[in-house]
């Protein structure tokens, strides 16, 4: 495998800034690894969406990012997963890519110790019942019990993480859990672990499952053993990119508890059905030693 393949960076996608929980995890298996993330912030949130027009964004965004030279893809998106994976694989055999509903099927059905296990999840995901039948392969006799919550992803890219209005909606997602008797709980978007504070408050009697961690061990594992690990011969970069307005995406990004503070965000477009990627002018993308440093000064608090 050539040094530049190895070199190439790993997309990562969602509809906003819930992905940035798993580049998180990706950052902490794969410290060395360039990087590519896009919101595609045109569409957010994709939960109340038609499956098949979800469909159609991820695969062309997987497209795009192919395009772009990645050499491996995360759908940092429970709704893509469940509706384009297997479609983006067919498309692209030579690149591995990787979801996050899988990941979470995993850790519930191992965490959950009286088999009830309950999801939180956009409406387009349990919708597809896609938990369900995750969990149900690897447990057949665990019984799942699936909330949508509509509400979830509208606060979290407001920035409404610890407000009066997300204790209450996370109340009232919790009640049909509570009633359900589950002990173990998958957040099933990767925007919810910012909401994860008061979820735990809501319910300390459960245990929340993010499938973010072993989504990143899983894709840790993947470029090892397709020997695409990238050398540790200089500072790896971080390029985000979104589809709505940059400067709303960075004041995002600014503002959110445990991110860094990033200095600039590209803007992505679509194309009718397909998506173009920019780069920076430069072609370089800023140097994750100075996100990591900008991160150290950041506010702790929205």
């Amino acid at each position: 495998m050539s040094e530049a393949r190895r070199s190439a960076p790993i997309g990562v996608f969602d509809s906003g800034i819930g992905g940035l929980t798993v580049l998180r995890q990706l950052r902490r298996q794969l410290p060395f690894e360039n990087v590519l993330y896009l919101a595609d912030q045109a569409h957010v949130p994709y939960g109340g969406r038609p499956l098949d027009e979800v469909r159609a964004f991820a695969c062309a965004i997987v497209d795009a990012m192919v395009r772009q030279g990645c050499k491996a893809i995360v759908m940092a998106c429970n709704i893509s997963t469940a509706t384009a994976l297997e479609s983006a694989r067919e498309n692209h055999p030579g690149v591995p890519v990787l979801g996050v509903i899988g990941p979470g099927a995993q850790a519930a059905a191992h965490e959950s110790r009286v088999g009830r296990v309950g999801v939180l999840s956009t409406e387009g995901t349990a919708r597809s019942r896609a938990y369900t039948r995750a969990i149900h392969r690897l447990a057949p006799d665990t019984q799942v019990f699936e909330v949508a919550c509509p509400g979830f992803v509208p606060l979290v890219e407001a920035g409404e993480t610890g407000s009066a209005e997300a204790g209450a909606a996370i109340e009232l997602a919790i009640a049909p859990l509570r009633a359900a008797r589950v002990d173990t709980v998958v957040l099933g978007c990767t925007h919810y672990p910012f909401l994860l504070p008061l979820l735990q408050a809501a319910a300390p009697e459960m245990c929340f499952v993010d499938p973010s961690e072993i989504a990143a061990v899983r894709m840790a594992d993947t470029l090892r053993h397709e020997e695409l690990l990238r050398a540790h011969v200089s500072p790896p970069s971080a390029c985000f990119s979104t589809t709505g307005d940059p400067a709303h995406f960075r004041l995002q990004l600014d503002l959110l508890p445990d991110l860094p503070t990033i200095s600039s965000v590209l803007r992505a477009s679509w194309h009718g059905a397909a998506l173009e990627l920019a780069m920076a002018r430069d072609g370089k993308c800023p140097d994750v030693r100075e996100l990591d440093e900008r991160y150290q000064s950041a506010p702790a608090q929205v």
